[in-house]
C-alpha cells in the first residue's frame, strides 16, 4: 500500500522534537497567547520576510480577517470586487463572501492550473478593490503582470498561502510577502502543519495587522475594551510549538517533495495523462502532485490505482462557482461559464507525494499510471 498521504509517518520524521514541544507546553501551564505563539510569530515572519505574523484558528479564518480588517479600516466596503481565481478550494471565495464582498471568477491557464493574468484586465470595474491570488497546490502564481495590474488600478493584492509553505517567485521572493497581506493554513496535511487546525496572517502593514490581532481575539485590543464586534480564533500554545519545530525542517521536506516531483516528471508516460507545466524547484514546493487524465478516464484512473494499493484524491470536483451554496447568488446567475477551471474539475487527480513517501513507492506510482490504459 502506498497512501496518498501518512500523516503519521510525516509526523514521526520530527516525532522526538514535536513530542518534547507538547511535553514543554503541558507541563508550563500556560496554553493560549504566550510564549510560544510569540516565538513562532517571530520566526514564521522571518521565514516569510514580512514584519508581522498574527496567528490564528486556521487558514480561512486568516484569509476572512484580511478581508474584514480591510472593510474595518474603511478600504473595502461591502459590495466592493474581489477578483479570484475560479480554480480553488471554496475557503478562497468563503472568505470574500463571508465579508458581503463579490467574488469575480478569474479562469485558469490549463498548463499551469494557476490564475491567467491575461484574464484579470477585463474584468475590473469601478467597483474591484483587490486581486485575491491563490498558490494552488504549492506552484508559485504571482506573476510581474498581476503586480503591474494591481499598481496600475490601486488594487490590494491578497495572497492565499495555503498550499505554498516555502514556495518563491522568480525573483526569490516567498510567497506571502508579496502582496499587501496574505493568509497561510496549517491544517495537518499541509506542507507546514499542525496537529490540528491552525492559521496565520502575514504583513508589512501594522495597521491591517493590528486590526487582524484585534478581529481574531474578540475585536480586543485590550482586555474588556472591543474596539470592533470580532470573534474567538487563536492559534494555541501546542500548535504554535509543534509549528516551530516543524518549521525548521521546511525546507529539506520541500526538498524531498522536489526530488519526488522530479521523478514523476521524468518517468510518467502515459498518453492519457497531462503534467502541469514544470517549473523551476523554487517555484514550485509540491503540497499536491495533480495531473489531467483525459478522454473522460480520470475515475477510472482513481479506481484503478486505488485497486493497486496507491492513494489518490480528485481535487475540487465540483468548482466554487458551480457549488449549491452560491447558485442562487447574483454574481454566478446566470450560472457562469468557466470551460478550464470546469475542465480541470472533470480531469484533476492527485498522486502521492509528500516528505514521507520514498523513491521506491515513487517509482511503484509511476510504473502504474504507466499502465493504465
Amino acid at each position: 500500500m502506498i497512501p496518498f498521504l501518512s500523516l503519521k509517518d510525516v509526523t514521526a520524521l520530527h516525532g522526538a522534537e514535536i513530542e518534547e514541544a507538547v511535553t514543554r507546553v503541558t507541563r508550563g501551564g500556560w496554553y493560549l497567547q504566550g510564549a510560544e505563539n510569540a516565538r513562532f510569530e517571530q520566526d514564521y515572519a522571518a521565514f516569510i520576510g514580512t514584519k508581522h505574523c498574527i496567528g490564528c484558528a486556521n487558514g480561512l479564518d486568516a484569509l476572512i480577517w484580511i478581508f474584514r480588517a480591510y472593510i474595518e479600516l474603511g478600504v473595502m466596503k461591502p459590495g466592493d470586487e474581489v477578483i479570484v481565481p475560479a480554480n480553488t478550494y471554496i475557503a478562497t471565495v468563503l472568505a470574500i463572501t463571508e465579508n458581503g464582498l463579490v467574488p469575480v471568477m478569474a479562469e485558469p491557464r490549463a498548463d499551469t492550473l494557476e490564475i491567467d493574468d491575461a484574464a484579470i484586465e477585463g474584468l475590473i470595474t469601478p467597483r474591484t478593490r483587490a486581486i485575491a491570488i491563490v498558490h494552488l497546490y504549492g506552484r508559485n502564481a504571482w506573476t510581474p503582470k498581476i503586480g503591474g495590474i494591481c499598481r496600475k488600478y490601486g488594487l490590494k493584492l491578497i495572497e492565499d498561502c495555503a498550499q505554498s509553505h516555502g514556495c518563491r517567485t522568480p525573483e526569490g521572493l516567498v510567497t506571502g510577502s508579496i502582496g499587501d497581506a496574505a493568509g497561510h493554513s496549517f491544517y495537518p496535511g499541509k506542507n507546514l502543519g499542525a496537529l490540528g487546525d491552525g492559521g496565520a496572517v502575514t504583513t508589512d502593514d501594522p495597521e491591517l495587522a493590528a486590526a487582524v490581532r484585534a478581529l481574531a481575539n474578540y475585536g480586543s485590543q485590550k482586555k474588556y475594551v472591543f474596539k470592533y464586534a470580532g470573534r474567538n480564533s487563536r492559534l494555541d500554545e501546542i500548535q504554535a510549538a509543534v509549528l516551530d519545530v516543524k518549521l525548521k525542517y521546511l525546507p529539506q521536506d520541500n526538498a524531498h517533495r522536489q526530488m519526488v516531483a522530479a521523478y514523476y516528471y521524468d518517468h510518467i508516460d502515459n498518453p492519457l495523462v497531462t503534467l502541469p507545466e514544470r517549473l523551476p524547484d523554487a517555484q514550485n514546493v509540491y503540497h499536491l502532485f495533480p495531473v489531467l487524465v483525459g478522454g473522460g478516464r480520470r475515475d477510472a484512473m482513481h479506481d484503478y490505482l486505488e485497486e493497486k494499493g496507491i492513494g489518490t484524491v480528485i481535487h475540487y470536483p465540483i468548482p466554487p462557482h458551480m457549488q449549491e451554496c452560491y447558485a442562487q447568488e447574483e454574481w454566478n446567475s446566470p450560472r457562469l461559464s468557466l470551460p478550464v477551471t470546469e475542465r480541470l474539475a472533470r480531469e484533476e487527480l492527485s498522486l502521492p507525494i509528500g516528505p514521507a513517501i520514498t523513491l521506491e513507492e515513487a517509482a511503484e506510482v509511476a510504473r502504474t499510471v504507466n499502465s493504465f490504459r
